[in-house]
C-alpha cells in the first residue's frame, strides 16, 4: 500500500501545478491553547488554511490552561485544518538516537489515530534542530515536508521538502514590516512559510504574538489576495522526491 501510495504521488508530481505567486503556507507549533480559541476562528474568516503542529512536550500533559486537549485538537482536524507531528517531547532531533526519535514521531501518530485524526504528513522540528537521520525516518515513514527554521522562502526546484525554511517566525519584537517582506518573497516558484507559536503564548513569552498584531499580520494576508494553505495543500505544487 505505501508503495503504491508513493508511486500515485510520483506520477501525481510530473503534473504538479505551477507555484502562484502569493503562496503562504501559515504553520502554528507547540499545542498552545490559543489556537483553538483565537487563531482558528479568525483564520475561518478568513477563509486560510493553516497547519497545526502537534506535541505533547512541555506542560501539556498537566496544564490545560494553556494548552489544547485532544478533542481541541480533533476539532481543528474537523474544522478542515491540517494537524501535523511535533513530536511526543519537542526534544531536539540531534539529541536523540534513532530508536528515541521513532518512538517520539510514532507516539503523535498513534494519538492522532486515537482520536479519529489522519496520519500526519507533515512534520516540524522541533527547536528547528535537523539531522540527516531525522530526514531518513521521516521519508521511510511517509512524511511528505517538514519544517525547519531559517528565514528565507521555500524553492520546491532546489530545496528539500524535508528541509522546509521558514520565511517568517513570529516573535514579540517582529514587525509588520518584516512580514510583509517575508510575504513578498512568495513570487518567481516561492512559496513563504509562517510560522507562528501561541496567539498569545503565555508560557513561552519569547515567541509570543500579540493578537492585535496577528490581526494585522492576517489582514496583511487577505489584503494582497494571498493564498493561505496548510502544509499538505504544497503536494500539489511540489514534486515528490525519492
Amino acid at each position: 500500500m505505501k508503495r503504491l501510495l508513493l508511486t500515485l504521488l510520483a506520477t501525481a508530481s510530473l503534473r504538479a501545478d505551477p507555484v502562484p505567486d502569493k503562496l503562504v503556507v501559515l504553520t502554528f507549533d507547540d499545542s498552545v491553547a490559543s489556537h483553538p480559541s483565537f487563531v482558528a476562528p479568525l483564520l475561518k474568516k478568513h477563509g486560510f488554511g493553516a497547519t497545526f503542529f502537534i506535541t505533547e512536550g512541555f506542560e501539556f500533559l498537566v496544564d490545560k490552561t494553556h494548552y489544547m486537549t485532544w478533542e481541541q485538537i480533533k476539532a481543528l482536524h474537523e474544522q478542515g485544518f491540517e494537524i501535523g507531528n511535533h513530536t511526543r517531547k519537542h526534544a531536539g532531533v540531534t539529541k536523540q538516537n534513532p530508536e528515541q526519535l521513532a518512538s517520539d514521531v510514532e507516539f503523535i501518530e498513534t494519538q492522532c489515530a486515537k482520536a479519529g485524526i489522519p496520519r500526519p504528513v507533515s512534520f516540524c522540528y522541533p527547536g528547528y534542530a535537523t539531522s540527516e537521520g531525522a530526514v531518513k525516518l521521516l521519508g521511510e515513514r511517509g512524511y511528505l515536508f517538514a519544517r525547519a527554521g531559517g528565514a528565507k522562502a521555500f524553492d520546491p526546484s532546489t530545496d528539500n521538502p524535508l528541509l522546509m525554511p521558514q520565511a517568517f517566525d513570529g516573535k514579540p519584537d517582529s514587525t509588520l514590516e518584516q512580514f510583509k517582506a517575508a510575504v513578498a518573497q512568495a513570487r518567481e516558484g516561492k512559496i513563504a512559510v509562517l510560522t507562528f507559536h501561541g496567539v498569545p503564548d503565555i508560557k513561552h513569552p519569547w515567541v509570543n504574538t500579540e493578537p492585535a498584531q496577528f490581526e494585522a499580520y492576517m489582514q496583511h494576508l487577505k489584503d494582497e489576495g494571498c493564498t493561505v494553505v496548510a502544509m499538505r495543500d504544497l503536494g500539489k505544487f511540489v514534486p515528490v522526491r525519492k
